[in-house]
């Protein structure tokens, strides 16, 4: 995560695109449990996804019996998201006004999304779109690399990119997941910031885990915000260092994820 106000940083926000293919390819799902938690809790099936990207998250909750609406600022990523499926309107969710008849949605959600969104201006717009009793929930995959490998980051990362927002060396060293948890604490803090408009939000928390090949952790690194923006060199640097910590740990990487979640209920 950015160490500025994420979501005053347009230019990472909206350079995901750059390859949606590979972001689409690479990316990790989001737990079932979690998909039928929101499916179950909400008062209908009808869903919008904020930041949906190249439609993951919506495709899940799809699978699940949900219509889902997206909304995506980056028009590169919206277009691999309809052609797979996804309904989709570009703009920033702040920005964003929906038609006539979408104005009512049983769950808002985001999946690694909501920290682009400005938090209060954000819970007010679910606020206005949620129907009562409908659910809000941003959600967010974290791992907590493993420190030979969050070196090998760091260690290129500050040679290849030194006047980079992202602290890759704090990165290495303390728990992403308590840095994010942080982080959700200040959503839940934007969501009671509409008088009324939400009930006490909650804290969820999915523990799981994921063993990658050397090329499958390489094919995930470049869609991180931290390298979307990077020229081909300074990306294949980045690469190849990663690479090599991960071939002398015998070519593969289990990674420990938390998806950590913060749901209110629309009162």
């Amino acid at each position: 995560m950015p160490t500025l106000e994420p979501h005053r940083r347009r230019d990472i926000a909206e350079s995901f695109g750059t390859d949606a293919e590979r972001y689409d390819r690479a990316r990790p799902r989001y737990p079932d449990a979690l998909v039928r938690r929101i499916v179950d809790a909400s008062p209908g099936g009808r869903v919008l996804d904020v930041g949906c990207g190249t439609g993951i998250v919506a495709r899940q909750f799809q699978g699940a019996g949900c219509s889902v609406l997206g909304v995506e600022p980056d028009v590169r990523m919206a277009e691999l998201a309809r052609r797979l499926g996804t309904d989709v309107d570009v703009a920033t969710f702040e920005e964003w006004e929906p038609g006539e008849g979408r104005d009512v949605f049983d769950v808002v959600v985001a999946g690694t999304a909501w920290h682009w969104v400005d938090l209060v201006a954000g819970a007010e717009k679910a606020a206005r779109v949620l129907k009562p009793g409908g659910l809000l929930v941003p959600f967010w995959n974290v791992a907590d690399l493993p420190a030979d490998i969050a070196e090998a980051v760091a260690d290129a990362g500050e040679r290849v990119m030194p006047d980079s927002p992202f602290d890759f060396r704090a990165a290495a060293t303390r728990s992403l997941v308590d840095g994010y948890l942080g982080f959700l604490a200040k959503a839940a803090d934007g969501m009671r910031s509409v008088d009324g408009a939400f009930g006490e939000p909650e804290q969820w928390r999915y523990d799981w885990e994921f063993t990658y090949s050397r090329d499958a952790w390489l094919d995930v690194l470049p869609t991180q915000g931290a390298f979307t923006r990077l020229p081909p060199h300074a990306l294949a640097e980045i690469l190849k260092a990663v690479g090599a910590a991960i071939d002398a740990r015998g070519g593969s990487v289990t990674m420990p994820y938390a998806t950590l979640a913060v749901a209110a209920r629309r009162t």
